[in-house]
């Protein structure tokens, strides 16, 4: 693997800090739990962590309203414990990457709180303002992810900010270069400290239409997101000039040996869309793929969506999957239904696609969504869309680490910030003891893909296969077969051996010309007849 890049070769690990492992007894995660439980990433075979923002932040949006870029949020540590970690990490052959969030900040941040001093003030221009319509209303009808309008009226300065989320989270106007300078020693200040790369918070959103003009209708064509908001958002989020900030930020990570990699939250639901934020190689180097993560749990469905991505992609771009992450559905819930068959052909599929797989922490043991009551609720959304199932929470609960009081997250005696799942039922402990579990099911897939160039760096081509089956080649040798339906499937001219199956016992099988699949089941092949 000599020449080639750690994150195409690599399993990435998301970490929701607050919720990986509380060291000091506060029920909240933090940086010494995360350094305390590196030797059992290591054992997985973990080669990064994602770490969801560690910076400082009021809260309003449980870290995505940035008060201080440069800092580390307290509960969970200090600027000298984060740089531990990224040492620590680095000892065990672990790289770590964190999340930016450059579309907007807190609205305690000091650059707001100088900007809504005065119209004068120096940081003025560097947010997002606008005159009142002539009715008093809002500039004009952008509407902010969360529900509402997207822009509050500061009555001091009488003009409104722009607000895509929450009005605790003001809008940054990246058509300002003092703001673009800002983030250039951002950038700088983490690179120098051993950081590997950031994950881009709203990569796709950052660049506003300098017009402001009104977004048009949605239509009943639109995806149902897109017909809840009401519009199309295409003038606050994928405005071209996005594409002049990405490379300016590529240019600055390519001068760091290593070069440092930056992830994107492209947020669209087209995949072409998705490959636009790839530009010519010098952009984002990976671009989440949300068209894969919200497509249902079908082999036609997903099968279209991996096509179309290579088709898009081409041979130089390299994909990235995930199947779950802090904003969605757990996909034990979400495509298992609380099924392990059906989880391990998810997590079977996600591990030997062609490009990077992320894999979000407890998936490995399949953790569920949790069921969080409405006092227990922290997520801003989960709040104000009561008793709809609309919150984050149930997907960010913290990690059973074993089958006792507090789970192993947190001390007996301490409150979890979130409910914690039942841990009888699933744990990282009693996993790992047990050869035929999710969890030794997965580190066994990851050694494999690490052993077996096919699946590193082979191409994908998919094969024939029998309705609601998936089937695809990587490289020259290997076939990966899932069926995701309730009956049993028959897939020819596969003759080899089975590498690793979802039934673990069918690993080290022979195949003699056809390779037969119970009803969601799935396998890495040795082929002998490619």
């Amino acid at each position: 693997m000599a020449g080639r890049e750690w994150w195409r070769d690599g399993v990435i690990y998301q970490i929701y800090p607050r919720s990986f492992q509380d060291s000091n007894r506060d029920g909240i995660g933090d940086l010494a739990g995360i350094i305390g439980q590196l030797d059992y990433l290591g054992w997985l075979g973990i080669d990064a962590i994602w770490l969801t923002p560690i910076t400082v932040s009021p809260d309003a949006d449980m870290g995505y309203d940035v008060s201080d870029y440069c800092g580390v949020q307290p509960v969970f540590g200090d600027l000298e414990r984060a740089e531990t970690l990224i040492a620590e990490a680095d000892r065990r052959g672990i790289k770590i990457v964190l999340d930016i969030v450059p579309n907007h900040t807190s609205d305690r941040h000091p650059w707001f709180i100088d900007a809504r001093a005065s119209r004068r003030a120096r940081h003025r221009d560097w947010y997002v303002w606008a005159d009142p319509r002539s009715d008093g209303g809002p500039p004009n009808n952008w509407v902010s992810q969360f529900g509402g309008p997207a822009w509050t009226l500061d009555e001091r300065t009488g003009q409104y900010y722009l607000h895509n989320f929450l009005p605790e989270q003001p809008d940054l106007n990246w058509w300002s270069p003092d703001v673009r300078d800002a983030f250039d020693g951002i950038y700088r200040f983490w690179f120098d400290r051993g950081v590997a790369g950031f994950r881009i918070d709203v990569a796709h959103g950052i660049v506003k239409d300098r017009e402001l003009r009104d977004n048009p209708p949605a239509t009943a064509d639109d995806t149902p997101w897109l017909q809840r908001l009401g519009q199309r958002p295409i003038y606050n989020t994928e405005r071209p000039e996005v594409h002049d900030v990405l490379r300016r930020w590529r240019a600055l990570a390519d001068t760091y040996q290593p070069p440092r990699i930056l992830l994107g939250e492209t947020y669209v639901l087209d995949v072409r869309s998705m490959g636009r934020f790839y530009g010519q190689g010098d952009e984002l180097h990976l671009a989440f793929n949300f068209t894969y993560v919200h497509a249902p749990f079908q082999a036609p469905a997903l099968a279209e969506v991996v096509a179309e991505s290579e088709l898009v992609l081409g041979d130089h771009n390299w994909p990235v999957w995930t199947v779950s992450n802090h904003d969605v559905s757990r996909v034990m819930t979400r495509w298992g239904g609380g099924d392990e068959r059906k989880l391990r052909c998810a997590l079977l599929s996600l591990l030997t696609l062609r490009g990077t797989p992320v894999l979000y922490y407890g998936d490995e043991i399949g953790m569920p969504d949790t069921p969080i009551g409405k006092d227990a609720l922290q997520d801003p959304l989960g709040k104000r869309y009561w008793p709809q199932p609309r919150g984050r929470d149930p997907e960010r609960t913290p990690m059973p680490w074993r089958n006792t009081s507090g789970a192993g997250f947190t001390d007996a005696g301490a409150r979890p910030w979130l409910p914690i799942g039942d841990a009888a039922v699933r744990n990282v402990e009693d996993q790992r003891r047990d050869p035929a579990s999710t969890l030794c099911f997965t580190r066994d897939l990851i050694a494999l893909r690490r052993e077996t160039g096919d699946l590193q760096e082979g191409p994908y081509r998919q094969l024939p296969s029998p309705a609601d089956a998936w089937v695809w080649q990587r490289g020259r040798s290997t076939i990966v077969a899932v069926n995701l339906s309730d009956r049993q499937v028959r897939i020819p001219e596969v003759a080899g051996g089975i590498k690793l199956a979802t039934a673990r016992s069918r690993d080290g099988e022979r195949l003699t010309g056809t390779l037969t699949l119970g009803p969601w089941e799935g396998a890495v092949c040795s082929s002998e007849s490619i």
